[in-house]
């Protein structure tokens, strides 16, 4: 792919005469914001939290089992010393990229943006900062569009999230069962009936406006994970939780993955066009539903993980990798949303900067 197939693929030239092309201006239809993002085509990813700290992974809660209070403790460690909102944008747009995405609340419930509804966040850590609200400025300013990641479906901290043991989805796998396998009851958990999960959703639609009137325009919603939501799909209120979202902007696009009830703006499947194979029937039928709404495929530049693995620093994913996945995205009529894992002090992979100014090189000759 070169820059002039790029730029057509991408509407470049058609959007020049309009306002800045990322930007999801005021008064946006909803229309209008997708017709944009189908015509943007690449966008940068980052999940970024506590678990960076460690270096093992985004699921590293889960998989290790460990103690809600344990983990609890990494917030004392987080710094975001490095993160730098605007030399990311400017990296993402020597890539370039048209939007970024990047986690503002993950599996852990840890969160990168200012809430009243946990003191478990990036402004009560040392960090001392609203890593979304600086995020947010970075792309307005440069004409970026700007998506918030947001774990709707699961939470391995929160006291009212279903327990392991209530309802699994049809599959052995660890992520569609909720919770940590902890040896020991978790003494922070307090699910013990149906309607105690009213108090979680009351929480998500909180953090949902906070999010949603704090920043200015957003250019989308990006919840996750769908495996979660297809364990106890009975407790989640999916259309009203849409509904909130378009009532506060009506022009912001809402992605769920491969979507849960088809009323999603379109979907992002990991890696493929390929359905999540885990999630069960529903989750199928609802893919087909969805799958004629796909513009983007996601993923991510370590060899199948999204946070940070210091064990792959020497098998970071290459440029000429890149340009295939461009390729592929390109073929199926899709963007791509690719992935980076921020180090532990929040500044991008050196290795990933590299391929990213290279792509852009590459796309720009």
């Amino acid at each position: 792919m070169n820059r002039r197939q790029f730029l057509q693929t991408s509407g470049a030239a058609t959007l020049a005469s309009r306002a800045a092309p990322g930007q999801p201006v005021q008064g946006r239809t909803r229309p209008e914001t997708m017709e944009w993002f189908r015509k943007a085509k690449f966008g940068l990813f980052m999940h970024y939290g506590v678990y960076s700290i460690l270096g093992r992974g985004e699921w590293v809660m889960l998989r290790e089992a460990i103690p809600v209070a344990e983990y609890s403790k990494l917030k004392d460690q987080f710094t975001a010393g490095q993160f730098d909102a605007g030399k990311i944008c400017d990296l993402a747009l020597a890539a370039g990229m048209k939007y970024v995405n990047m986690t503002a609340r993950h599996h852990d419930s840890f969160c990168l943006f200012k809430t009243g509804q946990t003191g478990f966040s990036s402004l009560d850590s040392p960090a001392r900062r609203d890593l979304i609200g600086e995020l947010t400025q970075a792309c307005h300013k440069r004409g970026l569009g700007i998506f918030y990641y947001y774990s709707y479906a699961l939470d391995w901290r929160h006291p009212h999230f279903y327990s392991r043991d209530t309802g699994l989805a049809s599959t052995n796998a660890p992520w569609g069962m909720g919770r940590p396998d902890y040896k020991s009851p978790e003494p922070g958990y307090l699910y013990r009936k149906p309607e105690d999960f009213r108090k979680y959703i009351d929480f998500v639609h909180a953090q949902l406006r906070e999010l949603l009137t704090q920043y200015g325009p957003v250019t989308g919603i990006w919840l996750d994970p769908i495996m979660g939501y297809y364990a106890r799909p009975d407790l989640f209120p999916i259309q009203e939780s849409y509904a909130l979202i378009r009532k506060l902007q009506p022009g912001c696009l809402i992605c769920f993955k491969q979507g849960a009830n088809g009323d999603e703006d379109f979907v992002a499947p990991e890696r493929t066009l390929a359905a999540h194979r885990l999630g069960g029937e529903v989750a199928k039928k609802v893919w087909e539903k969805n799958k004629s709404k796909l513009p983007e495929i996601c993923d991510t530049l370590q060899p199948g993980i999204w946070g940070y693995r210091k064990a792959d620093d020497s098998q970071h994913r290459d440029s000429d990798w890149v340009m295939k996945t461009l390729e592929y995205c390109k073929g199926i009529h899709g963007n791509l949303l690719l992935n980076t894992g921020p180090l532990p002090d929040g500044s991008i992979h050196p290795d990933d900067a590299r391929t990213l100014r290279e792509v852009g090189r590459r796309l720009k000759s």
